[in-house]
């Protein structure tokens, strides 16, 4: 099945990619994994946030977004990494970091990338060249740990 690839900046975003984005993620981050949080953080719209998607005819099935460095204090930072449950174990989740990764590298070269992965997930993220920064730390009741992938190990 094609994935079709977007990646906007928050200004570009049509309500209806924005209502998707929000859906998906609340559908997932709130009542899949049962964590009543504000995930409506504010930070979608500020700075040069950008947003990858990834579309399957009209239903959003991948997504994250880019928070520009200026306002992350210097790393490019990933977040919001989430796949729609019925897309899960289809390989979409390599393609959407890949494709994080590429748009990173165009809008930001150079520069670190950051992301707070779940801790169970950090041999997936090593295979992208993070490494483990700081120690682990609980989020909403989940373990998380910071990665951090320097210029040096992209591409």
């Amino acid at each position: 099945m094609t994935t079709d690839w977007l990646c906007k900046h928050h200004g570009d975003l049509s309500k209806e990619q924005l209502y998707s984005i929000l859906q998906l993620r609340t559908e997932v981050f709130v009542v899949e994994q049962k964590c009543p949080y504000q995930e409506v953080d504010g930070r979608d719209l500020e700075g040069d946030t950008c947003h990858l998607m990834g579309w399957r005819e009209d239903r959003l099935v991948a997504y994250l977004r880019l928070l520009d460095p200026v306002s992350q204090g210097g790393d490019v930072v990933i977040g919001r990494v989430v796949i729609a449950p019925e897309a899960r174990g289809q390989g979409l989740g390599h393609d959407l970091m890949t494709q994080a990764l590429n748009q990173a590298g165009k809008l930001w070269p150079e520069l670190p990338i950051y992301l707070s992965a779940q801790a169970h997930l950090q041999a997936y993220y090593r295979r992208y060249g993070f490494e483990v920064v700081g120690e682990e730390y609980l989020e909403d009741d989940i373990p998380h740990i910071g990665m951090r992938k320097t210029p040096f190990t992209q591409g």
